[in-house]
């Protein structure tokens, strides 16, 4: 599991100009890596094979191109992103990437021509020695380049391009749709194959109803907005408490869901910690979704759900106890 690699030092950059000379130089891997999954992987791997003797790069875009568009439209889309900004930041650093440019998507990035993004932007801002892209790659006005024109575009302006076949798995493509698709019919396994890691919620840790402390059960409450909602119900997980005293890593059950015993509520993720006590108020926590257990559902009583709730910990405890 990539989950139990160590994370590098890593450095972000929100754009192209006035970069120190230290951020300069390096190979990199470029797209969205919305999931980080084996495809990406390839990706990356691909452009730390070409220039071993550069600091290993990634080039990304936020917000999403996606979202940008959606939003110049006027439209209004279901959240599709498997992972936020500072998810995919940690899940970079575990792959030994040192350099992050996180460039600013919008109406100027999205209005250069491919030859100028080409120039302007790897060229001249980045002064990157490689590129690694998929082959389906799109750049540029109107997604006007493709992989092939970033060959030739990166022989005329110095740097080295590497095209990277799709990457499949089973006979079935590696690929963020796919992941998507895995999650939302509750098939975490499914995902992880393709991810080669868990997929994780990260952010801080939310003040709540404190209902579960009442239960029994106290759980670190976390939002979900802006993020694709795998299915709801409850899940045995993994945790990571990345700030604070109490880093570390934990085994738990978590609820994903609007909570149907307590009215009408927005969806969260409320993460039960076994075995713990202390205070997670504001830290920043990294949830793993490893095996779907069951739907949410409405109980008849107090009792009732506490009894499920009871269950639910048994069935988690053995089925991480498995991993």
């Amino acid at each position: 599991m990539t989950d139990t690699t160590q994370s590098h030092q890593i450095h972000v950059h929100h754009g192209w100009t006035g970069l120190p000379a230290s951020a300069r130089g390096a190979t990199v891997a470029m797209g969205n890596f919305d999931g980080v999954h084996l495809g990406h992987r390839a990706v990356i791997d691909a452009a730390r094979a070409a220039r071993p003797d550069a600091p290993l790069g990634v080039v990304t875009f936020e917000p999403h191109p996606r979202e940008y568009f959606t939003e110049l439209r006027g439209q209004t889309a279901e959240p599709f992103r498997l992972m936020n900004a500072g998810a995919r930041t940690h899940r970079l650093a575990r792959l030994g990437v040192a350099q992050l440019y996180e460039l600013p998507f919008g109406p100027v990035l999205a209005g250069l021509e491919p030859e100028a993004f080409a120039r302007e932007v790897l060229a001249d801002g980045l002064g990157i020695v490689h590129v690694a892209v998929g082959q389906d790659f799109r750049f540029g006005r109107g997604r006007g380049g493709d992989a092939a024109m970033l060959a030739e575009l990166g022989q005329r302006l110095g740097f080295g391009v590497t095209i990277v076949p799709l990457t499949g798995l089973g006979g079935k493509r590696a690929s963020s749709s796919a992941v998507r698709e895995a999650m939302a019919e509750g098939r975490p396994r499914d995902a992880e194959r393709m991810l080669g890691h868990w997929h994780r919620i990260e952010g801080p840790v939310l003040h709540g109803a404190k209902r579960g402390r009442e239960l029994g059960y106290p759980t670190a409450n976390m939002a979900v907005e802006g993020l694709m909602l795998p299915r709801l119900g409850v899940y045995a997980v993994l945790a990571d408490v990345l700030t604070g005293p109490h880093r570390g890593a934990y085994r738990g059950v978590a609820s994903l869901g609007v909570r149907p015993m307590f009215g009408q509520n927005a969806p969260n993720l409320e993460t039960c910690l076994f075995d713990f006590k202390g205070d997670l108020y504001g830290e920043t926590l990294s949830v793993a979704l490893v095996e779907y257990l069951r739907p949410e559902a409405r109980f008849d009583s107090l009792d009732a759900l506490v009894a499920q709730m009871r269950a639910d910990e048994a069935e988690a405890r053995r089925i991480l106890s498995a991993l």
